[in-house]
């Protein structure tokens, strides 16, 4: 009987334990909707930056205060703020698209984007970047750099980087263009990055000339910067399957 009287208990208390709280599982925010560009009508814009006036010239940077980045310059390092090509264009412009892609979400690259400190020098001066686009950070050289990307829309970050260290990875998820780049341990080391959230932009090289593949038909607003001399605004309207030209000048003294 009493046994009885036991299991009988043990069966009241079961049924009257408190249920565990059901777990709500949270809801994942929605997947993006990444724009498709229909390669069938999609267009360039290409063009040069060109360059008038007086050609500066280019100065002569003292790196005498680190021994062993002077033993790597032993002919000089010169700044490169203003390159004037021997056709009479300017290197180092970064070029891309302002206006008209609004309304549209592109999928950001999973190939980084690379800057190398090599002979106390950021390379390239000038480069462009997806938002969200991996950027790696490497130290090429036998002496400890500093990279610190001056950003006032993206969060800013300061980072020492030893001798043969890991890349730093780094990402900038929010438009600004440009981001200018130094080195807290040597002054004279500078670079810049435009962060933009399409695949739309070009920098210029020693012929400089830009070329901005695989655009959607429609008008925009492309804008050409540059270190020394600014900005510059111009409207174009890419037809479908076709090709535009927009060529900037610059000015010097």
């Amino acid at each position: 009987m009493r046994r009885l009287v036991a299991v009988g208990a043990l069966f009241l208390a079961a049924c009257s334990a408190p249920k565990p709280a059901e777990v709500t599982k949270k809801e994942e925010p929605p997947k993006p909707v990444y724009f498709k560009v229909d390669a069938a009508t999609a267009g360039t814009v290409s063009g040069k930056i060109l360059f008038t006036g007086k050609k500066p010239a280019r100065k002569k940077i003292d790196v005498d205060e680190d021994r062993q980045c002077a033993a790597m310059h032993k002919d000089g390092l010169y700044d490169e703020s203003v390159i004037v090509n021997k056709n009479g264009t300017l290197a180092n412009a970064f070029i891309y698209v302002k206006q008209g892609l609004e309304g549209k979400t592109f999928e950001p690259p999973t190939t980084p984007v690379s800057i190398d400190q090599k002979g106390c020098w950021f390379g390239p001066r000038v480069q462009g970047i997806h938002t969200g686009q991996p950027l790696l950070v490497s130290n090429s050289d036998p002496v400890t750099h500093n990279i610190h990307p001056l950003a006032q829309v993206n969060r800013a970050w300061n980072q020492s980087q030893d001798p043969g260290s890991e890349p730093l990875k780094r990402r900038f998820m929010q438009r600004e263009v440009m981001i200018k780049i130094k080195c807290n341990i040597h002054s004279w080391m500078r670079a810049w990055i435009g962060a933009v959230e399409h695949p739309y932009f070009a920098v210029t090289g020693t012929d400089g000339s830009f070329e901005i593949k695989n655009l959607p038909p429609g008008e925009y607003t492309v804008e050409a910067w540059h270190e020394q001399y600014r900005t510059q605004e111009m409207k174009v309207t890419v037809p479908p399957s076709g090709k535009q030209e927009a060529t900037f000048t610059f000015k010097g003294e």
